[in-house]
């Protein structure tokens, strides 16, 4: 479907600037592209984004920058060069909303700050996401994800039980979870304004984002309590749940959540029906405790059976399972293949695939575009805003764009 005739989406007509880099930004910024809204991306001329270095793994392409950089413009612009502030000025005038996520203070020294974009903009949103927020000891702290996830607390109940065990989570979830604050955030901001006509400011913080998403472990701990236990991938305080080892060398994933289950499970599962009255693992509480001994009755069981064949008594219990799926076993997922969310992108590489975005919404199709190679919109961009050809070869000279 071209973009002339497409169906509305939410946010058709919004301008959003962001001056971005990593993960957390350009996750929020392509999401709101993906409503409809044109991102304009602005990078340091020469390297751009730093994200687009981390790897080469998609056909010469970054994987974490093809993922989070779809459906954008990309501007070069180096603001400390002549004629690059006048650039910034006449794109911010025109945009609805400024996402940015540069170190503590530089979009300040900038002239970018909500009061001082205010003035001039009052129908601006800024957003603005750090490592730990504006103010406090840590507001000047450098901040990536690993150090958020040890800081939030996440690493205290991830990995096996040592301290020597410790793991972080095989994705960016601190830079996730920030990026999906500050575009609920500026969902909201947009919404606000269509009220009060008036811009506002979002303050977005890693850390308040990830300790948020630690909710259960902090509670489960209140007062001084013992916090649940590092358990791999088993769940820390229910049992049975997380990966038991089969027959054929594979492994499957359950998880019980009700004594109910419990009686299934002993009987359509392990075929021991006894075992739902043995006093070690009567409550789930005593499973939990008990849960060396119980594991070995499980093991023993699932040992003389395929995975396919536990899985299959599973499902009949019925007990909830799971596959446990490398990424190419996700890439080739029957679910996702069966409800049609793969779609394709245009990149610098050529085609590639791309997941639609989670929650589908069937009055309208989700913007599916390319992801710009560096400073590809640069030249578009400054004519829009009335620079001749000329004018575009002297800031290049310069070193502005």
């Amino acid at each position: 479907m071209s973009e002339q005739n497409h169906k509305p989406r939410p946010l058709d007509g919004i301008t959003v600037i962001s001056l971005e880099h990593a993960i957390a930004a350009p996750f929020c910024t392509r999401q709101l592209a993906d409503l409809g809204a044109r991102v304009i991306k602005v990078e340091r001329p020469g390297s751009g984004d730093f994200a687009r270095g981390y790897d080469e793994r998609v056909d010469g392409l970054a994987s974490h920058f093809v993922w989070t950089n779809r459906s954008k413009e990309s501007l070069t612009l180096n603001a400390k060069q002549p004629g690059a502030d006048k650039v910034l000025e006449q794109l911010l005038a025109k945009a609805d909303v400024l996402v940015q996520n540069l170190a503590p203070g530089a979009a300040a020294r900038m002239g970018l700050s909500f009061e001082a974009l205010h003035e001039r903009f009052p129908q601006l949103i800024v957003c603005d996401i750090s490592g730990y927020g504006e103010g406090g000891p840590y507001e000047q702290k450098k901040a990536y994800d690993l150090l958020i996830q040890s800081e939030g607390g996440f690493l205290s109940v991830t990995g096996g039980p040592g301290d020597d065990q410790m793991a972080k989570a095989g994705c960016s979830i601190a830079d996730i979870a920030a990026g999906m604050y500050a575009y609920t955030g500026v969902l909201s901001a947009l919404m606000l304004r269509d009220k009060t006509g008036i811009g506002s400011r979002i303050d977005v913080s890693m850390l308040e984002s990830l300790v948020e998403w630690m909710g259960f472990p902090m509670y489960y701990a209140y007062q001084g309590a013992t916090p649940p236990p590092r358990a791999g991938a088993a769940h820390a305080t229910i049992y049975p749940y997380g990966p038991f080892p089969t027959g054929d060398g594979g492994t499957v994933m359950l998880g019980l959540q009700n004594e109910r289950e419990w009686v299934s499970f002993c009987d359509k599962v392990l075929l021991q029906p006894a075992l739902a009255a043995d006093e070690r693992f009567s409550a789930n509480s005593r499973r939990s405790e008990n849960r060396a001994e119980l594991r070995a009755i499980i093991v023993e069981a699932f040992g003389k059976l395929t995975a396919d064949e536990v899985i299959a008594r599973l499902d009949a219990a019925p007990i909830a399972n799971a596959h446990v799926n490398d990424m190419a076993g996700v890439w080739a997922h029957p679910q996702l293949k069966a409800r049609q969310r793969w779609s394709e992108v245009g990149s610098p590489a050529g085609p590639l695939p791309a997941l639609l975005p989670p929650g589908r919404n069937a009055a309208f199709e989700p913007r599916m575009d390319a992801v710009p190679s560096l400073g590809e919109h640069t030249d578009s961009l400054l004519a829009e805003l009335g620079y001749a050809a000329a004018d575009i070869a002297q800031l290049r000279q310069q070193g502005a764009v």
